[in-house]
């Protein structure tokens, strides 16, 4: 316990250290013109309760139009308990940003499985399929396959992975296993993984053998002062991120507990892959 409470501040003081030096987005309106490539973006919005413990969910609609992916996984967008009903007004979102939520089977009030939403502003969604993730806490991924402009395909996996450690370990042997039994693709796996350790004690290096390198931690939480990284965006190619930030709005660092990471896709290097 001595060992990890000091790796624990080891990561914080260095995360703060590094803090000064990373960007601050714009919030004006989304995207930056310089930066090319498809925008994917998680965000962890807490049941749209915010630091200031209010429930606002045209808060995070803002924080969401302030990014403007082109696809975004939202984590704990349904209620936990009871008929899981959506909390985001998601008709609203998609006519003011274009985006569409990938439709999930069986699913009738809530917003995504297992409170993980996934949504997208362009193409046509060839194949999704839910999943549960082992452990004792309801945690789930959806796999979307999508068929962007010109053709080419991208793989999204959007997961939420537990708080212990061990089943942590369980479902990222469970994303690899996913991907094995299925075509070779370019993929992107992002979420909430609730893992705050880097090197060999986090349960993320199961993902190295097809997910590895992994791209270097950014804090995103909490959103008022980001210290752990314990929301990721990584790809099966090297490459494909050609930048990756977190989006550090004042609305943001009140709309939720966690602050949205957002990273831009190379797409020709998508082609590449499959070319």
């Amino acid at each position: 316990m001595k060992k990890q409470t000091h790796s624990l501040r080891t990561q914080m003081l260095t995360s703060l250290r590094n803090r000064r030096s990373r960007p601050l987005t714009s919030t004006a309106g989304g995207r930056e013109a310089e930066t090319p490539g498809l925008l994917v973006a998680s965000y962890n919005v807490h049941k749209c309760v915010g630091v200031d413990g209010r429930f606002d969910p045209e808060r995070i609609a803002h924080v969401i139009r302030e990014i403007g992916p082109d696809v975004i996984a939202l984590q704990e967008a349904d209620q936990r308990f009871g008929e899981r009903n959506g909390l985001l007004d998601l008709s609203r979102l998609q006519g003011e940003t274009g985006l569409t939520r990938v439709p999930v089977a069986g699913l009738t009030k809530s917003h995504g499985w297992r409170g993980n939403v996934l949504l997208f502003r362009e193409g046509v969604v060839r194949d999704v399929h839910p999943f549960v993730l082992p452990g004792l806490e309801p945690r789930g991924a959806v796999v979307a396959e999508i068929e962007l402009s010109g053709g080419r395909e991208l793989r999204i996996i959007a997961a939420h992975l537990g708080l212990l450690r061990w089943a942590r370990r369980q479902q990222a042997d469970f994303i690899l296993k996913l991907m094995r039994e299925r075509a070779d693709c370019p993929t992107v796996l992002m979420g909430d993984f609730n893992e705050w350790r880097v090197g060999p004690g986090s349960a993320l290096t199961r993902l190295e053998p097809l997910f590895g390198p992994l791209p270097p931690p950014v804090p995103s939480f909490p959103a008022r002062l980001p210290v752990l990284a314990l929301d990721r965006i990584m790809t099966n190619r090297p490459g494909l991120i050609a930048d990756m930030q977190v989006h550090d709005s004042p609305l943001a660092r009140l709309a939720s507990d966690h602050l949205p990471l957002k990273a831009w896709i190379d797409l020709d290097k998508t082609v590449e892959a499959v070319g």
